[in-house]
């Protein structure tokens, strides 16, 4: 999975190095093995933004932007990285991540996709693991009928030194709460430019996520 990912990044016309950040000497050996290149970082980071930025320094701050693709996005489309780094490049811009319309009432309330709200300029309000908005008087099976409802992709790019200004952040009590890492920034009063894809990335974090990708691909 880290290979496909890897090559898939590779093929990026916006990338000026594809760097794999891990923790596990056998990743760093298998990703050598296939002609790529791996840095070994710390294991006790508390997120990979805090990894990235760790390879960052190690780079020696070579690079003003920063696009942290998750390991578990084997299906990772090129276009995805490009539109992500077509974001970045409005020197205004903070942090930035991708989106992806809700189409089926499955995905809108599973707590494995986190869903986003945005404010007209495609900035991010709100991450959550809920169904956000809340349709009053619509039967929630039709919830994704009569809003346009959007779920996160796990693609994140940093503005070089707004990468190194959060990982310095504590921890907040909606990240917390949601687990999800991103809170953090909006609480701090950071912006995250949000930009729509139509491409899904099919991310694998479990046994059960496998099988159902193999069902997905009729394998």
């Amino acid at each position: 999975m880290i290979q496909r990912v890897y090559l898939q990044a590779k093929k990026s016309g916006s990338l000026d190095e594809v760097i794999v950040a891990t923790d596990d000497e056998r990743i760093k050996k298998h990703v050598e093995g296939f002609g790529g290149i791996a840095m070994m970082t710390k294991e006790d980071h508390p997120s990979g933004t805090d990894r990235c930025f760790e390879v960052l320094k190690k780079t020696g701050f070579a690079y003003q932007q920063v696009i942290n693709i998750q390991g578990d996005e084997p299906f990772i489309n090129p276009s995805q990285i490009d539109l992500l780094a077509s974001v970045l490049k409005d020197e205004e811009v903070e942090l930035a991540t991708l989106v992806i319309p809700v189409d089926s009432h499955e995905l809108l309330f599973s707590e494995g996709e986190v869903k986003v709200i945005v404010n007209s300029n495609m900035e991010a309000l709100c991450f959550s693991r809920m169904a956000i908005p809340f349709l009053k008087n619509v039967d929630k099976r039709e919830w994704h009928t009569r809003f346009k409802f959007l779920r996160h992709v796990g693609i994140y790019g940093y503005r070089a030194d707004i990468l190194g200004k959060i990982t310095q952040l504590k921890p907040s009590s909606l990240e917390m709460a949601e687990s999800l890492e991103q809170m953090r920034w909006l609480e701090n009063g950071y912006k995250i430019k949000v930009a729509e894809t139509n491409h899904d990335s099919h991310c694998i974090d479990t046994p059960e996520d496998v099988e159902r990708i193999l069902n997905y691909l009729g394998l």
